[in-house]
């Protein structure tokens, strides 16, 4: 039987798209790893990952704003973010200028707890990008930027589509 021989690039791509697999698998590996450490379960976890990517870029995040980034109702939001800050995850912050809104900030016990965890991990991924330079890491940067908001555009869709027969049984 005939067999088409690939391209290179063909090759390439299915090697890249096998290590993004792989790279997610061993990410979750270690996040629950560091969540059954401290007694977090994955939607724990999953909101401690976005109160910290929001306070990186200098926007805390909001327990509303959270809700809808878990996908999570206000009572499950409120349940949750009690959760953490009893174990000293995260605090909750009045906004100066306008008291009845809330930020989520992470502890100091928490960012701790994490830093340890994860400094290995980032002394890792320092010395990885360290063997690429800047026109490399602005490629890969551009590259994981796109896959990101594929990643999450995929996900919104399956959330919606998951969504539809309960709007529509409520509708």
């Amino acid at each position: 039987m005939y067999r088409r021989r690939d391209t290179r690039r063909e090759r390439l791509v299915a090697e890249i798209g096998a290590e993004l697999r792989r790279y997610s698998v061993d990410a979750q590996h270690i996040g629950h790893a560091f969540a059954n450490l401290h007694g977090l379960n994955a939607t724990d976890l999953q909101a401690l990952i976005a109160v910290m990517d929001a306070e990186l870029v200098g926007r805390p995040i909001t327990p509303g704003r959270l809700g809808e980034q878990l996908n999570l109702s206000s009572g499950s939001v409120t349940a949750l973010i009690d959760r953490l800050e009893r174990a000293g995850h995260i605090r909750r912050d009045r906004d100066t200028a306008d008291r009845r809104k809330v930020f989520l900030h992470y502890a100091e016990r928490g960012a701790a707890l994490a830093m340890e965890f994860f400094r290995p991990l980032g002394r890792r991924t320092d010395d990885v990008m360290a063997g690429f330079d800047d026109d490399e890491l602005e490629v890969v940067h551009r590259f994981m930027t796109a896959m990101t908001a594929s990643m999450r555009e995929h996900r919104d869709a399956v959330r919606a589509a998951r969504d539809e027969p309960a709007r529509r049984a409520n509708g």
